[in-house]
Protein backbone atom coordinates (compact mmCIF):
# COMPACT_ATOMS: atom_id res chain seq x y z
CA UNK A 1 0.00 0.00 0.00
CA UNK A 2 2.85 2.38 0.79
CA UNK A 3 4.28 1.78 -2.68
CA UNK A 4 0.90 2.56 -4.25
CA UNK A 5 0.71 5.84 -2.35
CA UNK A 6 4.27 6.87 -3.22
CA UNK A 7 3.61 6.02 -6.86
CA UNK A 8 0.44 8.15 -6.90
CA UNK A 9 2.27 11.08 -5.33
CA UNK A 10 5.25 10.75 -7.68
CA UNK A 11 3.43 10.14 -10.94
CA UNK A 12 -0.05 11.50 -10.46
CA UNK A 13 1.05 14.42 -8.33
CA UNK A 14 -1.61 13.35 -5.85
CA UNK A 15 -1.58 14.97 -2.44
CA UNK A 16 0.00 12.49 -0.02
CA UNK A 17 -2.84 12.53 2.51
CA UNK A 18 -5.51 12.10 -0.18
CA UNK A 19 -3.62 9.22 -1.80
CA UNK A 20 -3.08 7.61 1.60
CA UNK A 21 -6.72 7.85 2.66
CA UNK A 22 -7.90 6.55 -0.72
CA UNK A 23 -5.50 3.59 -0.68
CA UNK A 24 -6.20 2.63 2.93
CA UNK A 25 -9.93 2.75 2.27
CA UNK A 26 -9.62 0.84 -1.01
CA UNK A 27 -7.60 -1.90 0.72
CA UNK A 28 -9.75 -1.74 3.87
CA UNK A 29 -6.61 -1.39 5.95
CA UNK A 30 -6.96 -0.59 9.64
CA UNK A 31 -5.01 -0.86 12.85
CA UNK A 32 -1.35 -1.80 12.74
CA UNK A 33 -1.36 -2.26 8.96
CA UNK A 34 -2.70 1.24 8.38
CA UNK A 35 -0.30 2.69 10.96
CA UNK A 36 2.69 0.98 9.33
CA UNK A 37 1.62 2.22 5.90
CA UNK A 38 1.27 5.77 7.23
CA UNK A 39 4.73 5.61 8.84
CA UNK A 40 6.36 4.34 5.63
CA UNK A 41 4.71 6.97 3.44
CA UNK A 42 5.38 9.85 5.83
CA UNK A 43 8.99 8.84 6.37
CA UNK A 44 9.78 8.20 2.71
CA UNK A 45 8.34 11.57 1.75
CA UNK A 46 10.03 13.39 4.64
CA UNK A 47 13.43 11.97 3.68
CA UNK A 48 12.90 11.89 -0.09
CA UNK A 49 15.63 14.40 -0.89
CA UNK A 50 18.27 12.50 1.09
CA UNK A 51 17.03 9.19 -0.34
CA UNK A 52 17.15 10.57 -3.88
CA UNK A 53 20.69 11.80 -3.22
CA UNK A 54 21.71 8.22 -2.32
CA UNK A 55 19.98 6.92 -5.45
CA UNK A 56 21.70 9.48 -7.64
CA UNK A 57 25.07 8.49 -6.18
CA UNK A 58 24.61 4.70 -6.21
CA UNK A 59 22.49 4.15 -9.33
CA UNK A 60 25.43 4.39 -11.68
CA UNK A 61 24.42 5.42 -15.20
CA UNK A 62 20.78 5.90 -14.18
CA UNK A 63 19.28 9.33 -13.68
CA UNK A 64 16.26 9.26 -11.39
CA UNK A 65 13.85 10.42 -14.12
CA UNK A 66 15.15 7.66 -16.43
CA UNK A 67 14.37 4.88 -13.97
CA UNK A 68 11.12 3.00 -14.29
CA UNK A 69 8.65 4.88 -12.12
CA UNK A 70 7.77 1.87 -10.02
CA UNK A 71 11.45 0.96 -9.53
CA UNK A 72 12.26 4.47 -8.34
CA UNK A 73 9.51 4.29 -5.74
CA UNK A 74 10.41 0.76 -4.63
CA UNK A 75 13.97 2.01 -4.10
CA UNK A 76 12.73 5.03 -2.15
CA UNK A 77 10.65 2.82 0.09
CA UNK A 78 13.44 0.30 0.60
CA UNK A 79 16.00 2.99 1.37
CA UNK A 80 13.69 4.67 3.86
CA UNK A 81 13.35 1.40 5.73
CA UNK A 82 17.08 0.69 5.53
CA UNK A 83 18.30 4.11 6.60
CA UNK A 84 15.59 5.63 8.79
CA UNK A 85 13.03 3.04 9.91
CA UNK A 86 15.17 1.02 12.27
CA UNK A 87 12.41 -1.38 13.29
CA UNK A 88 13.00 -3.17 9.99
CA UNK A 89 16.33 -5.03 9.68
CA UNK A 90 18.30 -4.05 6.57
CA UNK A 91 18.12 -7.53 5.01
CA UNK A 92 14.34 -7.57 5.50
CA UNK A 93 13.98 -4.14 3.88
CA UNK A 94 15.95 -5.37 0.87
CA UNK A 95 13.91 -8.59 0.65
CA UNK A 96 10.66 -6.62 0.81
CA UNK A 97 11.86 -4.33 -1.99
CA UNK A 98 12.76 -7.35 -4.12
CA UNK A 99 9.34 -8.92 -3.57
CA UNK A 100 7.65 -5.67 -4.63
CA UNK A 101 9.81 -5.57 -7.74
CA UNK A 102 8.88 -9.15 -8.63
CA UNK A 103 5.18 -8.31 -8.33
CA UNK A 104 4.97 -4.81 -9.76
CA UNK A 105 7.90 -4.33 -12.13
CA UNK A 106 9.69 -5.98 -15.05
CA UNK A 107 11.73 -9.19 -14.89
CA UNK A 108 15.09 -7.41 -14.56
CA UNK A 109 13.94 -5.07 -11.78
CA UNK A 110 14.81 -7.32 -8.81
CA UNK A 111 18.44 -7.60 -9.97
CA UNK A 112 18.65 -3.83 -10.56
CA UNK A 113 17.10 -3.00 -7.17
CA UNK A 114 19.15 -5.60 -5.31
CA UNK A 115 22.34 -4.21 -6.83
CA UNK A 116 21.64 -0.67 -5.67
CA UNK A 117 20.29 -1.51 -2.21
CA UNK A 118 23.04 -4.10 -1.67
CA UNK A 119 25.79 -1.59 -2.48
CA UNK A 120 24.27 0.97 -0.15
CA UNK A 121 23.91 -1.62 2.63
CA UNK A 122 27.60 -2.54 2.30
CA UNK A 123 28.94 1.00 2.10
CA UNK A 124 26.69 2.99 4.42
CA UNK A 125 26.65 2.57 8.17
CA UNK A 126 23.10 1.87 9.19
CA UNK A 127 22.39 2.59 12.83
CA UNK A 128 20.29 -0.08 14.55
CA UNK A 129 17.04 1.13 16.07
Amino acid sequence: MALQVLFQVDMGKAKPESALVYTLNECRATGATADFTRALVAGALEHQQQIDDYLTHYATDWDLPRMANVDRNILRLGLFEMLYYHATPVNVAIDEALELAKIFSHKDAPRFINGILGRIAKEVTVEPG
